[in-house]
């Protein structure tokens, strides 16, 4: 994995993000979030690669096939200890978070949320997570059911969050994939994309956390 650079062929500045895609019903989101950051940042004039980190559960939800063909690639937890067979051999997590200018989780379901917020790294993107380089930015969209966005431990592992120096995306108020109504739905990819784009490039974040 190479550092970040500017294309020979066409002067542009080049950029890696980082999708962590978890176990939500809006993963089916995630090819549109990728092809949106890709297109915001050509209209910045510059070329953003995405590596996509998902969980077992995310993989119901969208297939390989659906991300765009050029400048994305897809990791799953079967990738992390695959390539390692001796000391000094690369680690996945600890090269992903080398790469990447920026990790965008997206969805954040309620049990990465949990995870992250009391430190747990028991699969491929958590790990990468907890190794981060915190000198990067870190946006995290959570995504789950009304009941569950209202169930008092959320705005506690939020606070958590914020305190680790997360951004967060607010979810949005719709009509979820499960029938219920409400607050939880994750923020359209447009907006995600709108605010990974400004991260990279130093402009004021758009889509903070009400307070």
């Amino acid at each position: 994995m190479a550092e970040t650079a500017e294309s020979a062929e066409s002067g542009q500045l080049v950029k890696r993000v980082l999708i962590g895609a978890t176990g939500s019903v809006a993963s089916i989101k995630v090819p549109a979030l990728a092809r949106s950051i890709i297109q915001q940042g050509l209209e910045r004039n510059i070329r953003i690669e995405i590596a996509v980190a998902a969980s077992s559960s995310a993989l119901h939800f969208f297939r390989r096939e659906q991300l765009p063909e050029t400048d994305v690639t897809l990791y799953t937890d079967r990738d992390e200890w695959s390539q390692w067979k001796k000391i000094g051999d690369p680690v996945l997590h600890i090269e992903l978070r080398k790469w990447a200018d920026v990790c965008v989780v997206a969805p954040l379901d309620a049990n990465t949320m949990a995870k992250v917020a009391n430190g747990f790294c028991d699969n491929l993107l958590t790990c990468v997570l907890r190794a981060w380089d915190m000198s990067k930015p870190r946006i995290v969209c959570p995504a789950m059911n009304p009941m569950m966005w209202e169930h008092p431990i959320t705005s506690t592992q939020i606070s958590a969050l914020e305190g680790q120096g997360f951004h967060i995306v607010s979810p949005i108020s719709k009509s979820l994939a499960c029938g219920d109504v409400g607050m939880g739905a994750m923020a359209e990819p447009e907006v995600i994309a709108k605010d990974v784009v400004a991260q990279i490039t130093g402009a004021p974040p758009v889509a903070a956390t009400p307070k």
